[in-house]
């Protein structure tokens, strides 16, 4: 029962909060272990248990029969493991046996049956009656507490029942080792005869076992309505809780059944118990996408805004869960859908999160105030682009929710890339069509500390890299966190000579690449500065890489030469540094490289940069549609195919 849940090189952070309403936190280490061995020994599942049955699966298993003989002995050689096939008895592994507190063990050879278990089975009244007049006293436990009148009602068998309850009759409310009466055991095992019987014999209707769990609650848990109307009669308390909180409108509201609903509630049952994560019926109807049951609680005057310990509302979970016709409905009776969870979230939040919620997303819309939306720090465009839900995105932005809305710096430092816009998240999930969405919207390109172009440079996504410069991205981009001092679109793109030639052809400053500090004179050695620890002082001021100490590292040096080849194209009359012909005097077949560098260049290669430099780089875009002969947009665009 989940109550409540937006990278450059690592997965992100969730930004929802990711509390569960779980029951294995409250388990030992040994009980989950347990809890895993009994799943995968099982040679059933109910796939249609609900969360809170199967996490309290164990708790919920019919008691297995104990015998009366004395236990045999174990073979301590050999262990349980989770999916182990049970070994044949004939071999000599002996049998794997469920205890009656729901645990495995191996035992050396079958348990056979005792007589008094075989006489109860076949309800020998006779049988027993003779046993007892005998002097067999039958008042004595076995090793797991359990009494035959235990084994009467376990088995259903009435008659005997009465006989042993006749004979002893202080036992009637006797527990087992787990804390089990008769009165328990016949209501797990549905004998309503036996359960009538004991009820109206003086027995105890809310004797609790171990887990805190009555007869009235096992009847809910398993949708006997008879056995509910006998123990309410007999004024069973409505509104025990067990270990977890839970009472039995809890129990019958989770299996939506009406009927029992209906009993407890005129039997007294508080509409408005909470369980040990605050959670009321009427949050568990909603989560449980339970309408008929939601319709009833409401009816009887139940919380609508219900909200659980971390704050989220009944209309919260049921917008997570994707439970269309429960969000109508509260709604309708007036649910706030501005109510925010403990970690700021609104229902419209968790609803962009999960895809095809459409329609939830569509009512959650004009019953959500924008205010409540910037204060959170994030909004739903954010969630639905980090999980690419297109139509939930589009949805969005047609309603008029702001595509330049940023995260607050608390939901911004989550990520490494100190990410902040949607469209962003979008370029990061290499998503062209909601990229494309965005911009179309008026999304700025140019917000993020880690401009998005650098990203789809990184993907090597060329049609994206287009939409974005087509929408005003800058081409120049830095980033303030690595200072270098030449544009970090150059940096991104020097392992691609193709996606290099394409931002250069945009109007990129590739002059800069050219500039050195220490021109002519020798260069200092490069530093490893992976293998060094940043200091304090470097995060203050950041070392200012440039073009030179950047080509020279081990990843890129050995495409040094076609990368100044390319840059060259896009400058006029440059000096290269000493450390850059060194690259080139590298290889022989870099040779013509540094001839193509020397001064003067052509006074054809002049006048091109001269026009590409009058055009700016806004009409550099457009060369395609200037008014000129194919011809000049071929040269001015270093187009050397034709």
């Amino acid at each position: 029962m989940a109550a409540t849940q937006v990278s450059t090189s690592r997965p992100p952070q969730p930004t929802l909060g990711s509390e569960e309403y779980s029951l294995y936190s409250s388990m030992s280490e040994e009980e989950l272990i347990q809890m895993a061995i009994e799943q995968s020994l099982s040679d059933s599942t109910d796939s249609q248990l609900t969360a809170h049955q199967k996490q309290r699966q164990r708790s919920n298993a019919e008691p297995p029969r104990p015998s009366h003989r004395p236990p045999q002995p174990i073979n301590r050689s050999l262990q349980v493991t989770a999916g182990a096939q049970t070994p044949n008895p004939d071999h000599g592994f002996g049998v794997l046996r469920k205890r009656y507190d729901g645990s495995y063990c191996r035992t050396a050879q079958a348990a056979e049956q005792n007589p008094i278990e075989e006489m109860i089975k076949k309800e020998d009244v006779e049988g027993l009656n003779n046993l007892m007049k005998s002097g067999k006293r039958l008042s004595e436990p076995n090793k797991d507490g359990w009494l035959p009148m235990h084994e009467a009602a376990y088995y259903g068998s009435l008659r005997c029942l009465k006989l042993l309850l006749q004979a002893y009759p202080p036992l009637i409310d006797q527990r087992t080792l787990q804390e089990e009466t008769a009165l328990y055991l016949a209501t797990v095992k549905g004998h309503l005869d036996c359960v009538r019987f004991l009820l109206e014999s003086g027995a105890e209707p809310d004797i609790v076992n171990k887990a805190r769990e009555t007869p009235l609650y096992k009847a809910c848990e398993r949708k006997n309505c008879d056995a509910v109307k006998m123990l309410v009669e007999h004024r069973a308390d409505v509104n025990h809780r067990c270990n977890q909180g839970w009472t039995a409108l809890h129990e019958a509201v989770a299996r939506n059944d009406m009927e029992i609903i209906d009993i407890l509630i005129k039997g007294g049952a508080k509409i408005e118990a909470k369980n040990c994560y605050g959670l009321t019926p009427l949050f568990l109807a909603a989560q449980g996408g339970q309408l008929e049951a939601l319709r009833y609680i409401v009816k009887c005057g139940a919380d609508i805004n219900t909200q659980a310990n971390d704050s989220a509302t009944a209309i919260y979970e049921a917008c997570k869960n994707g439970h269309d016709d429960i969000v109508e409905f509260l709604l309708s009776q007036g649910a706030d859908a501005n109510k925010q969870n403990k970690d700021g979230f609104l229902p419209i939040h968790v609803a962009a999160k999960k895809r095809d919620n459409d329609n939830i997303v569509s009512m959650l819309i004009p019953v959500t105030s924008r205010v409540r939306v910037k204060r959170s720090g994030i909004s739903p465009l954010h969630i639905a682009a980090e999980r690419n839900n297109d139509d939930i995105l589009e949805e969005l932005v047609n309603a008029g929710y702001d595509v330049n809305f940023t995260l607050s710096f608390d939901r911004a430092r989550l990520y490494e890339d100190r990410r902040s816009t949607v469209l962003y998240f979008s370029v990061i999930n290499n998503n062209i069509y909601a990229t494309k969405l965005l911009l179309e919207a008026g999304a700025n390109p140019n917000v993020d500390l880690i401009n998005p172009l650098l990203i789809s440079i990184r993907h090597g996504c060329l049609t994206t890299m287009k939409l974005l410069l087509e929408h005003g991205a800058n081409i120049n981009v830095y980033v303030a966190t690595h200072p270098t001092s030449f544009p970090a679109t150059v940096m991104f793109s020097m392992k691609y000579l193709s996606l290099l030639k394409y931002i250069m052809d945009q109007g990129c400053d590739a002059e800069s690449c050219f500039t050195c500090e220490y021109g002519n004179n020798p260069h200092p050695p490069i530093e490893d500065r992976r293998r060094q620890e940043e200091t304090p002082q470097d995060r203050k001021h950041p070392k200012i890489i440039q073009f030179c100490e950047m080509v020279s590292t081990p990843e890129m040096s050995r495409w040094a030469g076609p990368i100044i080849d390319v840059l060259l194209d896009y400058v006029g009359n440059v000096r290269l540094c000493s450390r850059l012909q060194e690259h080139l005097d590298s290889y022989a077949d870099w040779e013509g490289i540094k001839k193509k560098a020397e001064p003067p260049r052509s006074l054809a290669h002049l006048c091109r940069i001269k026009v590409r430099s009058v055009l700016e780089q806004n009409r550099l875009k457009l060369l395609d549609t200037l008014p000129l002969p194919a011809r000049l947009i071929r040269y001015l665009s270093h187009d050397y195919t034709s």
